[in-house]
């Protein structure tokens, strides 16, 4: 009977013989699997945005469990763009905004020269969030979505009054007027122009341009 490795060596030198005298295996046949109609993949996320990108340049935002849009099939899913919903965006939109109202209010206190009443801009901020809320969550319904030219043109009108609205009081109005109403138009007029695409906010900010023009008003 012999005897095996003694030792790490010589099972190292043993299994090294090992594979010397290993043998390809050739003979093994390379080739796809054959697949019938039963076992066929399922589709890819690629081929499911491509029937997706057809539905909606055929005007059809709708489809069904499937992927298509068979209106045979009563179990419909309406495929959005945003995965917040009208109320996770509101609650996202009136953080910002708050925030913002916030700091601009810190920021007039500041322009002035004021002590910084911190109880009062905190009272006037949370009693803000509830209005811009519902203002927000309104605008952000599906509803509201599908009213697009309405909704724009409400907003470039909204930016455009808060704009003009701010470089008036910023010349003519007295310091304690500016400290009043320019953090909530200011918020007004920002969150206007966020919402627009770029034409329209384009076009608002150059109405405000000719008007502080055509005053005489000066932006600073």
């Amino acid at each position: 009977m012999s005897e095996g490795p003694r030792n790490r060596r010589e099972r190292r030198a043993a299994t090294k013989a090992d594979k010397k005298n290993m043998k390809p295996t050739d003979d093994i046949p390379l080739s796809h699997p054959d697949w019938d109609a039963s076992h066929r993949p399922a589709k890819t996320l690629y081929d499911l945005a491509e029937e997706r990108q057809a539905l909606l340049a055929k005007g059809k935002p709708f489809v069904n469990a499937e992927g298509t849009s068979d209106t045979k099939n009563g179990d419909w899913e309406f495929m959005s763009d945003d995965p917040l919903g009208a109320f996770g965006e509101a609650i996202f939109y009136t953080a910002s905004l708050s925030m913002l109202r916030f700091t601009l209010d810190v920021l007039v206190y500041n322009q002035y020269r004021q002590e910084i009443v911190w109880q009062e801009i905190w009272f006037r901020s949370l009693q803000a969030f509830p209005v811009l809320l519902l203002a927000t969550y309104f605008l952000h319904t599906p509803t509201a979505k599908r009213l697009k030219i309405f909704r724009d043109l409400l907003f470039f009108v909204t930016s455009v009054a808060a704009g003009a609205f701010m470089v008036h009081s910023g010349n003519k109005y007295g310091y304690f007027a500016v400290m009043k109403r320019a953090p909530p138009i200011g918020t007004l007029w920002v969150w206007s122009v966020v919402e627009m695409n770029v034409g329209w906010a384009a076009g608002s900010l150059l109405v405000v341009v000719g008007y502080a023009w055509w005053k005489g008003y000066g932006f600073f």
